[in-house]
This record gives C-alpha cells, sequence and structure tokens, in this order.
C-alpha cells in the first residue's frame, strides 16, 4: 500500500479519535472491517483505497453475500467504509466516494432485545450480597437501568460525577455531549452502599489512587469489555435462557418509560440521541405489547 494511503488511515483513525471521540470497541471494530476492504483491494483488484470506484464498491458486495455474511453485517461493513470515504472526501484526499450511489442491502425490522420485570428482577437478584463485586454489580446494573446510560458512559463515569443531592449523574456521551440524567432510589442505595463499603474494598487491592466509579477485580478502573464479561456472568447465574448485552439494559429503560407513558422527546433526552427517529423505534415495542395485550384480552382479537 502506498504512503497515502497508509496515511489516509491513520488520519482516519484519529479523527475517530479526536473529534469523533469514538469508544475502543467501535475503534476495533472500524480497525477491522478497513483491515479486510484493504486486503479485498490488494489482493482481489490489485488497487488501493485511494483507487476505488463504485464499480469496486459491487464487486465487494458480490463478495460479501458469497461469503454467506447476513445483511445486517453487510450493512454495517459497508456503513464504517462509507464514513472512512467520507472522511477522505471532506480533507480532499479523494474526488468523491466510491459508496456515493450505493445502496444499502434491506434490514429486518428487528425489535430491541430487552428485558421484563421478572427477568430483571432475576438479574438484580444475583448480585445482592455483602461481597463488594456483589455491591459493585448491582449499583452497575441498577445505574443502568435507572439512567439508560450507555455500557462505556458508565465506564468513563467518576466518583465526583454522581450528586447525591440532586439525584443525578453527569454524563459525557458521543462526541463529548455533557448531560445530567436523573437516578432512581433503588440505583441510589446501591450506589450508596456500593461507595461506602464496596469500591473502598476493590481500590485498595489496586493500590493505585482512581477516581473512577466502577472499579474491577483488581482495583483498577472497569471496562466497557470488563463490564460485558460481569453482566454475562451474571446473567448464566440468573437464567439458563436469557442472552442479553450491556445494551439491552439501555432498551429496557426507554422501553419500560415509553410502556408508561412518558414523552418520546423526554426519553429522547434521556436517553442523549441527537435525533427522535432513534429513540421512535422503541415504540414498536410499545406497539407490540398492546398489540399482545389486545390479542390476549379481546373476546375477538
Amino acid at each position: 500500500m502506498s504512503s497515502a494511503a497508509q496515511d489516509s488511515y491513520l488520519a482516519f483513525f484519529q479523527y475517530l479519535r479526536v473529534e469523533k471521540n469514538v469508544s475502543e470497541h467501535t475503534m476495533i471494530a472500524y480497525k477491522r472491517q478497513l483491515e479486510a476492504w484493504k486486503h479485498f483491494l490488494q489482493e482481489k483488484l490489485r488497487i488501493g483505497p485511494l483507487d476505488a470506484t463504485h464499480r469496486h464498491i459491487r464487486i465487494y458486495i458480490t463478495h460479501l453475500h458469497e461469503k454467506g455474511m447476513a445483511r445486517t453485517s453487510i450493512a454495517r461493513d459497508l456503513s464504517i467504509i462509507r464514513t472512512f470515504y467520507r472522511f477522505l472526501k471532506r480533507e480532499s484526499l479523494v474526488l468523491e466516494s466510491p459508496m456515493t450511489f450505493t445502496h444499502f442491502p434491506t434490514q429486518p425490522n428487528r425489535l430491541p432485545r430487552f428485558l421484563y420485570t421478572n427477568e430483571l428482577q432475576a438479574l438484580l437478584h444475583v448480585c445482592e450480597g455483602d461481597d463488594p463485586l456483589q455491591q459493585r454489580d448491582l449499583a452497575l446494573f441498577e445505574l443502568l437501568y435507572a439512567t439508560g446510560i450507555r455500557a462505556a458512559e458508565s465506564c468513563a463515569l467518576l466518583c465526583d460525577d454522581l450528586d447525591f443531592s440532586t439525584e443525578t449523574v453527569h454524563v459525557i456521551g458521543k462526541g463529548e455531549k455533557e448531560r445530567y440524567v436523573p437516578i432512581g432510589t433503588y440505583a441510589l442505595a446501591a450506589l450508596e452502599r456500593y461507595l461506602e463499603d464496596g469500591r473502598s474494598k476493590l481500590a485498595k487491592r489496586g493500590g493505585n489512587d482512581t477516581s473512577a466509579l466502577f472499579l474491577n477485580f483488581r482495583g483498577g478502573r472497569l471496562t466497557d469489555r470488563g463490564l460485558r464479561h460481569v453482566l454475562h456472568k451474571r446473567v448464566r447465574e440468573a437464567s439458563h435462557t436469557l442472552q442479553i448485552s450491556p445494551h439491552s439494559l439501555r432498551h429496557t429503560f426507554a422501553t419500560h418509560l415509553l410502556n408508561e407513558g412518558a414523552d418520546l422527546r423526554a426519553v429522547q433526552e434521556l436517553l442523549g440521541h441527537e435525533h427522535l427517529s432513534t429513540t421512535q423505534r422503541y415504540t414498536h415495542v410499545t406497539t407490540e405489547r398492546l398489540r399482545t395485550i389486545y390479542k390476549g384480552a379481546h373476546p375477538r382479537a
């Protein structure tokens, strides 16, 4: 690959890190996909990324279909490539994006996975106890459900971000956008107990003075990957069939609020969504629930 092409990749990742402030998890996904795109161009087409055209994109889509990739996976990969070329065009590194006339595969309208009340209670129940990790996990899951913040946002929290007097948490979201989110009484109680007992015990294991709110078993900051591992472990303890991710608690937060009649724009603000359309997908869940209730209750449904 030419030095110009290599420099374009380095500049793009710098842009993601500095301007877009993407999470490490997102950065890894972008690097993995662009590495696959670069390898395809070099090995199959014998060209560099700066020379790609719309025709090459179509060949690549055919290649992905032949590999048996799902439409959702293809659309995700194309979205990353499109973001890459938008940046290159903005920086005048290419005259035109090869993605300009590309039509993305039609996506199935899947409902976000959320927890029913009994499933949520089972998850929280296995975290109850005096062990520091149990206290941490209960405080963490209660906070995620009470606020709907993202996994990366929760891992980035500092102790000072909590304000018990106003019952809010200060969150720095995507693009360094700040917001204050209210915290419910159950989450506040779990957080207070964790801060007074469990966290101080975990902090002693690390020996380092850290202001991070959630700590791992060694006393360091809990990472996004660590959070996923913790949730997976607790889910296995709570259920043999339940399969969720940290984002499922965010889905649950939004779904439960809307099911209880919360205003859509208020939920948008709480979630930190830039566009209302992103929040609107949760209304599909509410509609589905109403349909289920109707079919089960109406005599002639």
